[in-house]
Order: C-alpha cells, then sequence, then structure tokens
C-alpha cells in the first residue's frame, strides 16, 4: 500500500521510471496485469484470449456496413444502425471487446458542456445507458446515478458554471450553483476554505465501459447485427467508378474479405493505421492519460463525481473508493502504436501525475492519508481542436469515420453512435455535427505532422481549462499566411487563427504582436515565452466581461459606420464552377436563382435534403473564356465564381463535389483559393476612395448592388463585387497574389483624408450581427432551414425549378415553422456571447446562438432560434405576442424582439443612401 502524500515524496527522490520524467514520447509497451476497475468482469466473463483460435464466428460474403473497432463508438454505432433498420452490419473487432481503450476510461457522464449540441449527445447517451438498453434487453448496463459537481477556486470559473446552469434550462437540465457551505454539506469530506462555489448536477453519474458494451452488443444481435471478435483488420479495397470517384468495395481480414460499400472506422487509437489502409488521413495521435485507484475512503459512499478544473483534476466514485486522474500540461505521446495492444497498460510516471494528487489533496484532504490500490495508465486518442473526428472521409466514398474522442468516447459515445447512423443512412446527421465532422479540416493539415501535434497537445492540456468565447489557440500557427500579413503585423494587427489560415482580429494601437512559434507552455524541455505581447493581448480576452480593447473594436465599428473601414479577407474559400453541365449543378445546388446573367452576384444558401443550411455564399455568374487568367479559368459552357468563409471552405468544397458526383453532373469544381487575395472596403466614404483607385464609373446606375466587374487597380486587373455584409455601401476586391500589396497600398494612400481605418473580424461579427447578417454555423447550422432562419428571399420558391432541400422547405412552410429565429435587443449594457436562457411570459423557450455589442445602436444584440412549449407552429403573433428576457449567468435582463435588424431596416445604407 503507497500512501498518495509518500507518492509525492517517492517522485522527487526515486530514481527516474521507466519514461522518464520529461519524457516527450513513450517508447515502453503494455506492462504486466494490474488490478483494474472492469478487468475482472471482462476477463473473466470472456476467458482467455483466442486470438490464436481464429475468428470468434465465421465472416459473412458481404455486409451493408463494417463497423472497425468494438469499443465504444463501434458498438453504439452497431447498435444504432439495427435499431433504425440496417440489416446485415457487422462488427470486426482484432481482440475482444472494449479491449482498445475503452476497458480503462473512467466511464464519467457530465450532462452539462459550452455547447447546445453536446448537451443534446450527453443527454441521448444518457437515455441509452439509464433506461433504453435496460428495457430492450432486461440487462442493467452499469449505470450509477451518484450526481456530478464542478469545482470553482475563482470568479471566472463560477461564471462560467452559470453560463452552463443557464443553458441547461433551455433543455431541462437541472442544476443548482451552490455556497462553499452548501458544498459541504452535500461533500463533507470536501475542503471548501478556497472555493467560490460549484455546479451540482444531480443527474450525472458514471458508466461501466464493459457493462455497456456487452449490453450494446447484445441489443444489436438481437436485431440481426453480428459482433465478430479475434479478427483483425487488415485492409481496405477500394474501386474507381466510371467518373473517377474513389469508393469503398471490402474490408480484407487475416481470416477472408466482407464485400461491402460502407466502412465505419471506430478504431480509436488505432484509427490512423486503418485509415492508412485506405488512403484517408485521419488527424490524431496517441497520448498516456493516466488515474489511479485509492483504497476504502470511509464516508465516501454515495459522494458525487468531482470535475476541479482549476487543479485539473477529476475525482470519480469508486464504490468505497476514488479514481483520481485529470489533464496535464506535458502528457507522453506514444509514438509508434502498437497493434497487437490489447487490455494493457503503461508504467505510470509519477513525476508526471505528481500534480494532480496535489491537486486531489486539497480538494479532498482524506486522500493525504488513503492507499492506492492500483494505477491505470492507459492510451488515449486526441485530437487538433478536442472534438472527435466523424462523418465520411472526403478522399473516400463510403469510409466513415467514427474516433478520435479525446477520453470522452463513452460519454459521447450514444448521441454519437445515433448520429453516425444517421450519417450513414441519409447521407447526413440529424444534429449540426459540423464541429466533429472530419471536412471541417482543410486537406492541407490533415495530414501535416507539426500542426497535428501541437495542437493536439495544446488541446490535451488546455482541456480542463475555462471556455473563454474568443480564446485562440497559440499551438501550430502560422500554418497558412495571406500576402499582406506582414503588411498588417506591421500596423498592430492581433490575428485570429481559422483552419490554419491566419486572419485579422483586431489592430491594437500599441505596437505590434507577432505569433511566435509554440512553447508547449514550458513542456519537454522547452523554454516558455517571456513577456510575449501577444500572449498577454490573448489574457485579456479571458472574461466573460467586455475586454480592455472594448473601445478599441468600438472605434473600428463607428469608423466603418461614419467613414470607411478596409477588411482583410483574403483567407476566404474562392471556387470556380465550371463546365457543360454547371448551370444545372447550380441550379440544383443554390437554394437562389444564380443563373442570371454573367456580371451578376447573388447571396444564397446551399441546403442538405432535409433542407438544412449547409453554407451560405455569394455566387457571380462568369462570362464564359478560352483563355485562363488569374481571375478565372478558361471554361466553355456555363462558369460561376463562389466565395465562402475561410473557416469553412473545406466544408463547402465537400458538400459541392459529393453532390456533383451523386448527381453525376459534368463539370469542374477548381480552388482558387490560394491565388486570390480579398479585400473590402465599406461605409460610407468607400465610394470616394475607391474612386481614386479603380478605374470604373462606381455610380448606382453603373455599377449596381449585386454586380461584379473586371477593373484596374493601381493598374492591377481585379474583380470588383459591390457587395456588403456590414449593412454599408462597399465593394470588395478579388486580386491577384501578386498584386496585393500594392492595391492595398493604394487604398490606404486614398482612404487617408477620408478616415479610413484597418478593421478585423472582431468588428465584422460586431457590425454584421447589428445589421442582423447571418453567420454560418452560429446562427445557420445545417440543422436550421432558411426559412426558420428568415432567409425565405434566397429559395427560389416561387420558381419551378428544382433544388436540393427544396421538398423539405416546402413541407415545412405548409405545416407552419416549428421555430424561428428572432432578434432581441438589450438596453442595459452587459456582454452577451452566446448559450443564455431566452424566457418568454415566463418559460423558457430556447437559448440564444450568437450575441454581440452593436456600437451604432449602443445596445447588446442577440439571435435565438425559440419554440413553442405547446408544441405548435411559430407564428410572427407568437413572436410578437411574447413578453422576454434573456438569462446570463443565472440573471434574467429584459429584453426586445425584433422582425428585423433594428439597424436601417429599410436596407437605405448599402444603396449609398445615407
Amino acid at each position: 500500500m503507497a500512501w498518495l502524500s509518500r507518492a509525492l515524496r517517492v517522485a522527487a527522490t526515486c530514481p527516474p521510471p521507466v519514461l522518464g520524467p520529461r519524457a516527450l514520447t513513450g517508447r515502453a509497451g503494455p506492462t504486466t496485469e494490474k488490478s483494474v476497475p472492469y478487468q475482472r468482469t471482462l476477463k473473466e466473463a470472456q476467458g482467455p484470449s483466442a486470438v490464436a483460435q481464429g475468428p470468434s464466428r465465421p465472416l459473412p460474403s458481404t455486409a451493408n456496413v463494417v463497423v472497425i473497432g468494438g469499443g465504444s463508438l463501434g458498438c453504439q454505432t452497431l447498435y444504432h444502425l439495427a435499431k433504425l433498420g440496417v440489416s446485415g452490419a457487422v462488427l470486426l473487432e482484432r481482440e475482444r471487446l472494449t479491449s482498445g481503450t475503452t476497458w480503462h476510461t473512467a466511464g464519467l457522464l457530465w450532462q452539462l458542456r459550452p455547447s447546445d449540441v453536446e448537451v443534446e449527445l450527453l443527454a441521448h447517451t444518457r437515455r441509452v445507458v439509464s433506461r433504453d438498453l435496460e428495457e430492450e434487453t432486461g440487462l442493467h448496463t452499469g449505470w450509477i446515478q451518484n450526481g456530478g459537481l464542478f469545482i470553482a477556486s475563482n470568479r471566472q470559473r463560477l461564471d462560467e458554471y452559470k453560463r452552463l446552469m443557464s443553458l441547461g434550462k433551455a433543455y431541462g437540465v437541472e442544476s443548482h450553483v451552490l455556497s462553499p457551505a452548501e458544498t459541504k454539506a452535500l461533500y463533507p469530506l470536501m475542503n471548501v476554505d478556497d472555493l467560490y462555489g460549484t455546479l451540482y448536477v444531480p443527474h450525472d453519474g458514471t458508466m461501466d465501459p464493459a457493462g455497456t458494451c456487452t449490453t450494446l452488443a447484445r441489443a444489436a444481435a438481437a436485431r440481426g447485427a453480428q459482433v465478430i471478435e479475434n479478427c483483425p483488420v487488415t485492409g481496405i479495397h477500394v474501386r474507381t467508378d466510371d467518373f473517377g470517384v474513389r469508393r469503398v468495395a471490402a474490408v480484407e481480414t487475416e481470416h477472408g474479405s466482407i464485400q461491402t460499400p460502407c466502412v465505419v472506422n471506430c478504431a480509436g487509437v488505432w484509427a490512423s493505421a486503418v485509415g492508412r489502409m485506405a488512403g484517408v488521413k485521419v488527424p490524431l495521435v496517441a497520448m498516456h492519460h493516466a488515474y489511479v485507484v485509492t483504497e476504502r475512503i470511509e464516508g465516501i459512499q454515495n459522494m458525487p463525481n468531482v470535475r476541479d478544473h482549476d487543479a485539473s483534476v477529476y475525482l470519480r466514485l469508486q464504490g468505497d473508493a476514488l479514481s483520481v486522474g485529470g489533464y496535464e500540461a506535458n502528457p507522453i505521446f506514444w509514438e509508434e502504436v502498437s497493434d497487437k495492444f490489447a487490455f494493457g497498460l503503461f508504467d505510470l510516471d509519477w513525476e508526471v501525475f505528481t500534480q494532480h494528487i496535489e491537486g486531489a489533496i486539497n480538494r479532498v484532504p482524506v486522500l493525504e492519508k488513503t492507499g492506492v490500490k492500483s494505477t491505470v495508465c492507459g492510451p488515449e486518442s486526441f485530437t487538433p481542436d478536442h472534438k472527435p473526428l466523424m462523418g465520411e472521409a472526403p478522399e473516400l466514398r463510403g469510409f466513415y469515420l467514427g474516433c478520435g474522442f479525446n477520453s470522452a468516447g463513452m460519454m459521447l459515445g450514444g448521441g454519437c453512435g445515433q448520429e453516425l447512423a444517421h450519417w450513414i443512412i441519409q447521407g447526413r446527421p440529424e444534429k449540426d455535427m459540423y464541429s466533429y465532422d472530419i471536412r471541417r479540416f482543410h486537406h492541407l493539415l490533415t495530414d501535416h505532422r507539426r500542426w497535428i501535434r501541437e495542437r493536439s497537445h495544446e488541446s490535451y492540456a488546455k482541456n480542463y481549462s475555462v471556455v473563454f468565447p474568443h480564446d485562440e489557440p497559440l499551438a501550430g500557427r502560422n500554418m497558412r499566411t495571406d500576402p499582406l500579413h506582414e503588411e498588417l503585423l506591421a500596423r498592430g494587427c492581433v490575428f485570429q487563427e481559422r483552419q490554419g489560415w491566419e486572419r485579422p482580429g483586431w489592430f491594437t494601437p500599441q505596437g505590434t504582436a507577432p505569433v511566435l512559434q509554440y512553447d508547449y507552455y514550458g513542456a519537454y524541455g522547452n523554454q516558455a515565452h517571456e513577456d510575449y505581447t501577444y500572449g498577454c493581448l490573448l489574457g485579456d480576452e479571458y472574461t466573460f466581461d467586455f475586454p480592455p480593447h472594448h473601445d478599441v473594436i468600438k472605434k473600428e465599428c463607428l469608423a466603418c459606420r461614419g467613414a470607411a473601414a478596409v477588411f482583410n479577407m483574403s483567407y476566404f474559400g474562392k471556387f470556380y464552377l465550371v463546365g457543360l453541365d454547371a448551370r444545372k449543378a447550380a441550379d440544383w445546388l443554390f437554394s437562389a436563382d444564380v443563373s442570371r446573367p454573367p456580371g451578376s452576384t447573388v447571396y444564397t444558401c446551399m441546403l442538405n435534403h432535409r433542407g438544412g443550411t449547409e453554407s451560405d455564399l455569394t455566387v457571380s455568374r462568369l462570362d464564359p473564356s478560352p483563355q485562363a487568367s488569374a481571375l478565372a479559368p478558361a471554361f466553355e459552357g456555363d462558369g460561376y465564381y463562389l466565395a465562402v468563409g475561410g473557416a469553412v471552405a473545406q466544408h463547402n468544397w465537400s458538400h459541392i463535389s459529393t453532390v456533383l458526383q451523386d448527381q453525376k453532373f459534368r463539370c469542374q469544381l477548381i480552388d482558387g483559393s490560394e491565388d486570390l487575395g480579398m479585400i473590402s472596403i465599406q461605409g460610407p466614404a468607400s465610394r470616394t476612395i475607391l474612386q481614386e483607385v479603380l478605374d470604373a464609373d462606381l455610380s448606382n446606375e453603373a455599377f449596381p448592388f449585386s454586380t461584379h466587374k473586371l477593373v484596374r487597380a493601381a493598374g492591377h486587373l481585379v474583380r470588383a463585387m459591390r457587395l456588403s455584409f456590414v449593412g454599408e455601401l462597399g465593394w470588395e476586391l478579388h486580386v491577384p497574389r501578386s498584386a496585393c500589396v500594392p492595391v492595398y497600398q493604394a487604398v490606404m494612400t486614398a482612404g487617408t483624408k477620408h478616415g479610413l481605418v484597418n478593421a478585423g473580424y472582431r468588428a465584422i461579427d460586431s457590425l454584421s450581427i447589428e445589421k442582423g447578417y447571418r453567420h454560418w454555423h452560429a446562427d445557420l447550422r445545417p440543422d436550421d432551414s432558411p426559412l426558420e432562419a428568415g432567409l425565405a428571399f434566397t429559395c427560389k420558391l416561387k420558381s419551378a425549378v428544382p433544388f436540393l432541400g427544396r421538398e423539405a422547405l416546402e413541407k415545412q412552410w405548409a405545416h407552419g415553422l416549428p421555430r424561428r429565429l428572432v432578434c432581441f435587443t438589450v438596453d442595459e449594457k452587459v456582454p452577451m456571447f452566446g448559450l443564455e436562457a431566452i424566457w418568454r411570459n415566463g418559460q423558457v423557450v430556447g437559448h440564444i446562438r450568437r450575441a454581440d455589442f452593436g456600437f451604432f445602436i449602443d445596445k447588446t444584440l442577440a439571435y435565438g432560434y425559440i419554440r413553442d412549449p405547446s408544441g405548435g407552429p411559430v407564428s410572427l403573433d407568437f413572436v410578437k405576442s411574447g413578453d422576454y428576457a434573456l438569462e446570463r449567468m443565472g440573471v434574467t435582463y429584459p429584453a426586445r424582439a425584433h422582425l428585423r435588424s433594428p439597424f436601417d431596416p429599410d436596407n437605405k445604407r448599402v444603396k449609398g443612401i445615407y
């Protein structure tokens, strides 16, 4: 028996263990077996390893779906496929169910996360393990509802918990903010002297990985699915169809092959290896993750699980003991992942783990004299943004991912397994899964080793950090920069990162703020940056109040409203859709009528078959040309130029490509994103400024709104578009890469006497919400229809032209809208960021998706979808007749609902009428 307090001293005095105290790489293989939770259940129930005996049952020759990996996600996906009626689904496990990483997981389930989608996913997992499986099979999964307790040691942490509590009210999740005294009464063994408060969620609990996966497999088998253990996959067969599209054809194993059109990679830590079999990039890394199990603790029985985020430690109730684990800044990478690793563990590096012991003893002092029963150090997979990898791989049709769950595979497994099953069956999930979709990552990043490693490390190290609305990564920066990067950096630009791109966030008047090479927070022998300007400015964002540079952003916004601002939007995705069937493809892809004369530009949406919004973008009709130029490819037939948000460019590319393949359109999609920059000049003085730079007449008659022309700017040929994303008179200049700097400099020179300023995306966020323009994946997502979002004008429903999603929209329109996006203003100057609960006549009817401060109207604006609690359609009268309040961190603020933006509701400013 080892006391936890003694372990601290031993770590400091004993020779280094197998893995050096600062070793970056874990080279050791699995150690001898240890007494750990669930091992007895799994191994004694199933007997000794039977790898040499062959598969647990004969392989079928064909299957509709083959799931690879028998952990939490594999079992949940198989179960939900079977439950949704898929026959002939097969799960292949190389050893035994849960033998990879699932068997040693802590199995915690916390219902509240700072994401509405994740709250829904967690709720489904809880229903499956606490109710559905037992009702279907008569077996108990091992679910224990002992509650969850989040610890706040500072005001910002408590504010974060209060935000979660407000969001939970929109989903019926019971939670309570407790004082230190109330916390002590609930958990008598806890030290509360340093607490600001806690968040108690009584219906949180603990899952048993073995019991859950066994029951899932049995329930799936009862519906005709097959689970085949001791059957390692050795290859994926791929065929190329008549249109040159790569598709899954079969799965090869050591014991034969299975013909199948669909494979689901749920191989966890081994998912990258499975991906390589199919030519699919899987951006994850394997790391050691550890916890210790204590001896018996008197009085700990029935206590809630604890997350002490500020100490980066969790305490899981283990009968009459505790499991103690956490996330450290110096995790050990498992570089050479062994394909023979099963039910294995590593030796625990006590010097790495010591910090968790210190945090645990501080929180529960009795642990100082409590023995350690066992140590558990196993592999887990982690991803660059700490989100799972799901959906169809862009490189291979029919190859789906369900991996990279960052130690959360058990608690997210039910919700994600269900969505993955929907994805496979109908081509898209039911919920908004963009944050998990593998297509969120740009293809240049998914096999970039340094980016994946740095970002995955930072995501692990910051797993328990407060989630602030305007945080930015420090890892994996400066991967993709546009031609204006150095020019803007010299002018004080504070950059944001989106999918590898550095884009302007805001401009500091206090000098330059370059982003430095990642320092791993001082781990692995790296020297942590000191006097790091960018890091200090980022630290100012760590608040739920207005940041210190609130007034700097205000000046950028008001300059745009009163004079003009220039925005560098070069990171935008810029695609060409050209060819003989380009018009047919455009009619089908885009909800608006984009087949207008060349020179026109149209704001439109792209929808899925359920009428959900996959994207919003601008589409410009091009004249055909036999010769390519820097501004357009050579093409015959019809051509369109697409401009999409850079953060979602890969998602747009993949969606369009999939539709073109499915519909067999004869046209090309060409990526011009790296070849062009994009500069936008917006504001009342924009016409006067640009008239000095461009060789074209910019009058309303000569250059109307929503049109584009090829013009010369400072002698360089550019494409000018009269558009606005902030509600002002303005133009976008789409500029060949080599001309970006001289064109930008000419604009700035011309604008000097007119009050032109540089502005960033923080200003765009404020200006656009003030005008009521939508942001995709904030107030407009794949589970929102344009009708619900107030974008019916983007849909050609009055025409007879069919388009993707039209039938779903027509059905929704006929039955009435189940929810509507509503604009709210709050008179009290209070910061809001999203997740606030929406109250109507004393009932919660939704939550805020997006919020910001509008500097021109001098109010907080917020957008959220509301529902009728009675279940009926949400009419305009329902919206107008309510008495509203928004709940922020447990405090409600009176709010006014608007059917359209209170800023320039008649759209005069975009027309140049001031």
